[in-house]
């Protein structure tokens, strides 16, 4: 069977695994405005409890991140599609959990469960979306992928605002997460196809006319053509120093994404902001995000990756900067937007960069261990930032450590790393 390439050539299966990272996103989402904004009223945390309101998403990111890491392996094994299924099944008691939870104790369960959920869909539509595009689309793939996904989680934070007002927390939230992954897998099942052997052709082509092809990526050398999980590792965390800046950057702009889930909805609720007021402030960074992800990924295809990263990650920690020092919804939605716009520039344009020096044979782990390190970034930073706002007495010291963590992370990818794109940074 003749494998086609391309968004075009396979527009169905790419606007199915759209839906898909959409409903991932929505899945996500639930969990980010109202559930922090209530840890205290409804869940029981005490004020002032910084680092058990930043439990939750400790739990979720070194899960998450662990699973990231085996999906990649899974998926060359298993295949991509039954990874997806078994995501979605591991995320249906979850508006269960949250509906009866009695304690801040069932909201880290559910977001445990929610971190195997997101580690093994949301990898496995970026790589699915990956096998099937060709090589000089990787930008603009992933960024719709990004689109989709942070799109999804803006608009559940404002969906279940208003739900939660007219309805009660729990029971909005149950309603909304039924409906999400219900949805959800019934799609996978129905409408997703295996997209592995793409891959496999892939790699046959290559071997077969390796010279034919225009684009040239400059693949790590030194790695065996079936390397092991172990050779992985290394080589993705140190061995290869353009893909240790990759992670590295990944790891700590998911400190971003600890502080606006943890402590963004307790900030503004202590400002006397109400539920729907947050997810639209919140929100703006998410739509943000995910709206300008549609832009900055074809960008990167035409001038590269390098730039857009290192700049997206000082832009985004300046609008986490200054996000605190003013006051009012202008303000901050403001800063919201500056922090969303530099997420745009980075976030999908640092899995593309390893996408582009990633080997088809080895491609999806390559994707699952930076993806480790990268939401590694939220268990980490949710325990840095929780740190830094105890010890500093006050929520806002949390806003300065994610803000320098981003300027010195930059400033290491901007020595480290290097352009990726094979047309602009070609293999000799």
């Amino acid at each position: 069977m003749q494998m086609e390439y391309g968004i075009r050539a396979n527009l169905r299966q790419v606007l199915q695994q759209l839906l898909q990272v959409l409903l991932v996103g929505m899945t996500i989402g639930m969990m980010r405005n109202v559930v922090p904004a209530l840890a205290e009223t409804e869940f029981g945390v005490p004020r002032g409890s910084f680092m058990l309101l930043a439990a939750f998403v400790v739990a979720f990111g070194f899960v998450k991140g662990a699973m990231n890491f085996a999906a990649g392996r899974l998926a060359e094994r298993m295949g991509r599609r039954r990874v997806l299924l078994l995501g979605w099944l591991v995320a249906l008691p979850i508006p269960l959990i949250v509906y009866f939870a009695t304690s801040w104790s069932w909201i880290v369960l559910a977001t445990i469960l929610l971190g195997v959920n997101q580690g093994l869909t949301w990898s496995m539509t970026q790589t699915a979306k990956l096998d099937i595009t060709r090589a000089d689309q990787r930008g603009l793939v992933i960024g719709l992928n990004e689109f989709a996904g942070y799109v999804g989680v803006a608009i559940a934070g404002v969906v279940t605002g208003y739900a939660a007002s007219l309805l009660g927390p729990r029971e909005g939230l149950l309603w909304f997460g039924a409906a999400v992954i219900g949805l959800a897998t019934l799609l996978a099942w129905l409408g997703v196809k295996e997209t592995l052997p793409w891959a496999h052709a892939e790699v046959k082509r290559h071997a077969a006319a390796p010279a034919a092809h225009a684009l040239r990526p400059r693949y790590p050398t030194g790695i065996s053509e079936q390397p092991t999980t172990r050779e992985m590792f290394a080589l993705m965390s140190w061995g290869d120093r353009r893909m240790a800046a990759l992670c590295q950057a990944g790891m700590v702009e998911k400190f971003v994404d600890a502080l606006v889930w943890a402590f963004w909805p307790v900030y503004l609720h202590q400002q006397g902001v109400s539920l729907p007021g947050i997810g639209w402030i919140v929100g703006v960074y998410g739509f943000t995000w995910g709206g300008a992800q549609f832009f900055t990924g074809k960008l990167s295809d035409r001038i590269g990756r390098h730039r857009l990263n290192v700049w997206g990650m000082w832009l985004c920690g300046a609008g986490v900067a200054l996000l605190p020092l003013g006051h009012g919804s202008a303000w901050w939605s403001a800063s919201a937007a500056m922090a969303g716009l530099g997420m745009a520039m980075l976030y999908p344009n640092l899995s593309a960069a390893v996408a582009d020096i990633a080997h088809p044979n080895w491609r999806a782990s390559a994707i699952g261990i930076y993806r480790f390190w990268r939401d590694l970034g939220y268990g980490i930073g949710a325990l840095g930032l929780g740190a830094a706002a105890a010890l500093g007495g006050r929520i806002e010291t949390a806003f300065w450590f994610v803000a320098v963590a981003m300027f010195l992370s930059g400033a290491v990818l901007h020595h480290w790393g290097e352009e990726t794109h094979p047309r602009l940074s070609p293999a000799h």
